[in-house]
């Protein structure tokens, strides 16, 4: 198939940012080729790390896991949101819905943030407003991804009063896909301006409940 393809993925490694309150990321050798003929590798992390995709259950136990989710919700055509340049902790309104949303797209929101990757800055993210997450439910949309740490805001460290989850409760009651902590979004929004078809995939590994990482992948044509 042709076309270039960008990986929209940070890597798992020990250490790596997670959301306050998250699990820490660590990965170990469990198996040397020096003691045991083969490597392995023990990885201890929780189902929200790095590049991940959310299912609704994530926020209500009743709404439907990975597993409930139907495999289209994590591939299609790339709609690009460009939201590069806004202020830390700027909501994103409705006027920045781009053209061409229909069901069976996947918006990707592009707020430039994933160069704040590992830095503190990182939990200052722009991030889509109620408004914004309304209409891209009343679109037809059901896959949502975003280059920050969540498709809400992120409240200070000194702060963690200041959580809502307001918009996942808007898209996960859609039955929404959410992917958060994508990276290398910056190239997408020329190639869409050129006209260039881009395709998206987001499949998790196959992990029941709220969510799993993912090896996240755009083909641009």
């Amino acid at each position: 198939m042709p076309g270039e393809l960008v990986d929209l993925s940070v890597p798992i490694v020990s250490g790596m940012p997670v959301y306050p309150g998250d699990p820490s990321v660590v990965v170990t050798p469990a198996l040397t080729v020096a003691d045991s003929g083969v490597n392995v590798r023990r990885l201890h992390l929780g189902s929200q790390s790095g590049t991940h995709v959310d299912a609704p259950y994530h926020i209500d136990d009743s709404l439907p896991g990975l597993e409930r989710l139907p495999l289209e919700r994590f591939t299609g055509r790339a709609v690009v949101l460009d939201a590069r340049g806004l202020a830390p902790r700027t909501a994103i309104g409705p006027e920045a819905l781009p053209e061409g949303l229909e069901p069976g797209v996947v918006l990707l929101i592009a707020t430039g943030w994933s160069r704040y990757w590992g830095e503190d800055g990182y939990l200052a993210h722009p991030y889509p407003s109620v408004e914004l997450a309304e209409a891209i439910v009343a679109a037809g949309v059901r896959t949502v991804g975003i280059d920050a740490l969540s498709v809400d805001r992120t409240p200070p460290q000194d702060d963690p009063g200041g959580l809502t989850l307001d918009v996942h409760r808007v898209l996960c009651g859609a039955h929404a896909v959410i992917a958060e902590n994508l990276t290398g979004l910056d190239r997408l929004p020329a190639a869409q301006a050129e006209g260039r078809a881009i395709e998206v995939s987001l499949f998790p590994i196959r992990l029941d409940g709220d969510g799993a990482p993912v090896r996240a992948v755009a083909r641009i044509r």
